[in-house]
């Protein structure tokens, strides 16, 4: 099948991409509706903040402009007659000063427009002096009312403009529509990390996903969210009737919300390069948020876009989208403070507002640094996610984008390790010690040879030609100190063909080195030393390397799945990122789910998966395509027996027309799938070939089970418990065994008997055989079985060997629980050790366990139980230091290692 490449495979993935991102926002819906319509709340929370300001200041004139003001009237002057207490004749009012001609015009004006009525003539007396109104008042009581009374003359308020402005749009507006954007700014965070934390990103690089198609897809698809926003805080601005909105031009405001917001998303992106758990997200985007909000504070009291602050102060000012945003709130808000004012329209957009006296930044440059600081961030966050090192500590240089062969595309992906200030010395190099295995240096040096030729046989997939990952391990503290500690040997040196239609199985303890070996040659993790060529093609080169990636399929460790997808979704997403023909998508994304047995739930979301049907999907995405190489990663860790079976039946088919590698810690997957086995422990390949192979140069020997007839006539049936009745056919079979062959039973049953037998009696059992099945009868014999030990065996041996020379140099120890009660130290791996102390003149050699060794949960080694105490043989020679007591870790005595030879 010919997959896209280059600009039209680009185009594909970002397609398939945005799709992506458009169906998990439609199902998350509640995320996306606060992205979109959280403005409604701020704005009508700005719409009531409104009507409580102006009921506050509604006694006062300061923030209105008054055209015609209307008079102050002060009450009329009554009629003295209605008044209590009073005589008549009456007067209405007294008034002195009347040989003055002004105030007798203005007491004649008073009378005549007194409200109401006209104060007649003969109601008013006049004097002279105010001495005589007194005089006359003391004389006279009770003839005028209220002799205190004072008459003031009111003025009318003279019209103007409004003295002092406020918007509350202009004012709370910055915080709120900031708290608007911090919606789509923490979402878009939380989805990013999420991407990078649950290593979704990183299959998709796997496939050969661009970084400019998933940066675009990300970016296309959250400005559209970006442009309806704002489009909808404008329409609920206007709905509500905001002169904000109302006479500011419509274009101004939408283009304002729409760079404001597009802002933030760039600075979400660059934010999120470095954080790495999605659960802070919320953290920092509330932080942001309190940030912003004391920057907008400053802000709105002129710091500072004022001529008495260096421009210097405003450059750096700028860069922070928020600040950006206060500062336009306050120019469109100061121009639309009154009812009367026009607002700031497109044409005059790059004019300074009356308001603004000491103007020294318009709309125009706000829009300009809000275009520029997008740009900045945009390119920061493809910056610093190129340099600061991902899950698996691998990073660019810091002057990656120098290098003309980024450019031009020719090893311009080259990645190093470790983090931006880590300091490191050289790596040592590795001994280079001759492998022990006859097996495993015949492969090497046939590598080796076809390496030094140049030879590339036609049937073999993998190439790996002394392929090294050793971790530097040095720590940074502080900004210029180092703490080195010395480095990990991950892979030490591989020699190996891996061939076409062959399933070749890897198998190891945890930290054996082989995920680290997969992510070589995958990608994930550069190497340090050596090669490998896959299918010709050198995974140190980043041409190579997305040659490499277009012909092989990964199932990781983890499920690469989203939730909120469905099998049929991700099978589509991945063929699309593969570069599958758009008209052949649909067809192999069905056939695959068939493959899997997932065809009835294909529709459904992955997130409701049992665990099973997650890696049956997982294998299917590794599948999709067709690749010429499938890395299977421990791809059925989790599963029942039955989904187990399935699962094998999947790989069993796929091994036709392709190479698989797999890895697990399911000794029977191993047996039942592979064509040829490796063990690796501590970096190294310890042994190679068939599984018969393996049985027969590292098993114990033979396992013979032999099963016996029910109860014999006469025997008696215990009918108390199920411990075992004296069966007299197992205790002839038992002595038959020790006669002939001098074992004893492994397992031993009322109904059957288990033997290991070791290599070295290989000649004794033919005639040995013979024999047991002529006496089938005699000694009641229903069925006899003859096979090589497990591969489990063969494994745990390796493992203890490798454990135990580690653990040499290493110190490696574990605690043996002896069953006297006292516990020992004794060497990871160790099969025979002596116990110190143990010398008596009963025991003059001391005592010595054997150690029996397992698995657990996780494929490490562990202890598994140990035998009774024995008399050390007297062919086992001693030293001074091993008869002599040494002290561990708490102070508890370590065992001393006797050879088995």
């Amino acid at each position: 099948m010919e997959l896209k490449s280059g600009l039209q495979l680009m185009v594909q993935q970002y397609k398939a991409l945005l799709r992506k991102n458009a169906i998990l926002s439609w199902r998350h819906k509640k995320s996306a509706s606060l992205q979109l319509f959280s403005s409604l709340f701020f704005i009508f929370l700005m719409f009531w903040m409104d009507k409580a300001i102006k009921s506050r200041f509604s006694t006062t004139t300061a923030y209105i402009n008054v055209h015609n003001p209307e008079p102050l009237v002060d009450p009329p002057i009554p009629p003295c007659e209605d008044k209590f207490f009073i005589k008549t004749p009456c007067y209405d009012f007294l008034w002195s000063g009347n040989d003055s001609a002004r105030v007798a015009g203005i007491v004649s004006a008073i009378m005549k427009s007194n409200p109401g009525r006209e104060i007649p003539t003969d109601k008013v007396k006049s004097f002279r002096t105010p001495a005589e109104v007194d005089a006359w008042l003391e004389s006279n009581p009770m003839r005028c009312p209220d002799p205190n009374f004072e008459w003031v003359v009111g003025f009318k308020e003279f019209a103007h403009p409004a003295t002092e402005t406020f918007s509350v749009v202009a004012q709370a507006g910055p915080t709120f529509f900031l708290a608007i954007a911090m919606f789509g700014f923490v979402f878009q965070i939380s989805s990013l990390v999420s991407e990078k934390e649950l290593r979704l990103r990183q299959a998709m690089s796997i496939m050969g996903l661009y970084d400019s198609a998933y940066w675009l897809s990300w970016f296309t698809w959250e400005a559209l969210l970006t442009l309806l926003a704002a489009l909808f805080t404008v329409l609920f601005g206007m709905m509500f009737q905001f002169n904000f909105f109302l006479h500011n031009s419509f274009a101004i405001l939408f283009l304002l919300f729409f760079l404001f917001q597009l802002n933030m998303l760039s600075f979400a992106f660059m934010i999120s390069t470095f954080i790495s758990k999605s659960s802070s997200a919320t953290t920092v985007g509330f932080s942001i948020f309190i940030i912003g909000f004391l920057t907008q504070l400053v802000t709105v009291s002129t710091f500072p876009y004022s001529s008495h602050f260096s421009k210097i102060y405003r450059v750096v000012w700028s860069l922070f989208p928020p600040n950006l945003l206060a500062k336009a709130l306050g120019l469109l808000g100061n121009a639309t403070a009154t009812s009367e004012g026009k607002g700031i329209s497109w044409r005059n957009r790059g004019e300074c507002t009356t308001f603004e006296p000491n103007c020294v930044i318009t709309i125009e440059d706000i829009y300009r640094w809000l275009i520029s600081t997008f740009f900045l961030w945009f390119i920061l966050a493809i910056y610093f996610d190129n340099i600061i090192p991902n899950s698996n500590g691998v990073r660019k240089s810091i002057f990656y984008f120098l290098s003309p062969s980024y450019w031009i595309g020719k090893d311009g992906n080259k990645v190093v390790e470790g983090g931006l200030c880590s300091c490191s010395d050289s790596i040592p190099p590795l001994d280079d010690a001759t492998p022990n295995d006859e097996d495993v240096l015949t492969e090497e040096n046939t590598v080796k040879h076809q390496a030094a030729n140049g030879e590339v046989e036609t049937n073999v997939a993998v190439q790996i030609h002394g392929l090294m990952k050793t971790y530097k391990g040095t720590n940074k503290i502080g900004c210029c100190k180092c703490n080195r500690s010395s480095p990990y040997h991950a892979v030490k040196g591989i020699w190996v063909n891996l061939a076409k239609d062959q399933l070749f199985c890897l198998l190891g303890p945890n930290g054996a080195g082989k995920t680290t070996l997969i992510n070589c040659l995958t990608g994930i993790t550069p190497v340090t030393g050596g090669d490998a060529l896959i299918y010709g093609y050198s995974v140190r080169s980043s041409v190579g390397m997305s040659k490499i990636r277009r012909m092989i399929g990964v199932c990781p460790q983890f499920d690469i799945l989203w939730d909120e997808l469905s099998a049929l979704e991700h099978l589509h997403l991945f063929a699309s990122i593969k570069g599958l023909p758009q008209s052949t998508i649909k067809s192999v994304a069905e056939r695959s789910l068939a493959d899997v047995k997932l065809i009835a739930a294909a529709r459904v979301r992955s997130g409701s998966y049992s665990g099973g049907m997650k890696r049956r999907l997982s294998v299917a995405i590794a599948l999709i395509g067709d690749p010429k190489l499938v890395f299977l990663d421990e791809p059925t860790t989790g599963m029942d027996p039955i989904t187990r079976r399935r699962v094998w039946d999947i790989i069993e088919d796929a091994k036709r027309g392709r190479a698989i590698v797999l890895t697990t810690h399911s000794m029977e997957e191993a047996d039942i799938l592979s064509d040829r086995i490796a063990i690796m422990a501590k970096g190294k390949l310890r042994c190679i070939g068939t599984s018969i192979r393996l049985k027969s140069r590292f098993g114990t020997g033979y396992v013979a089970n032999i099963s016996f007839l029910g109860n014999t006539p006469g025997q008696t049936h215990n009918v108390y418990g199920s411990t075992p009745v004296y069966n007299p056919h197992l205790e002839l079979v038992k002595q038959f065994f020790k006669d002939r062959l001098h074992v004893e039973p492994k397992e031993e049953n009322k109904t059957f008997l288990t033997f290991t037998i070791p290599h070295n009696k290989e000649k004794l059992l033919a005639n040995f055989f013979a024999e047991l099945q002529d006496r089938e009868k005699e000694f009641g014999i229903l069925d006899i079985q003859l096979g090589l030990t497990t591969l489990e065996e063969v494994f745990l041996n390796i493992a203890k060997l490798a454990e135990l020379e580690s653990s040499s140099t290493e110190e490696n120890l574990v605690t043996l629980n002896l069953s006297s009660g006292s516990s020992i130290q004794i060497p990871k791996g160790a099969r025979f050790v002596g116990i110190p102390g143990t010398e008596s003149s009963e025991h003059p050699r001391g005592l010595m366990v054997e150690v029996y060794w397992g698995q657990d949960d996780t494929g490490t080694l562990c202890i598994s139980g140990h035998s009774s105490e024995t008399d050390v043989p007297r062919n086992v020679r001693l030293t001074v230091n091993q008869a002599r007591s040494r002290r561990g870790l708490y102070d508890v005595p370590v065992g001393f290692v006797i050879d088995s030879n």
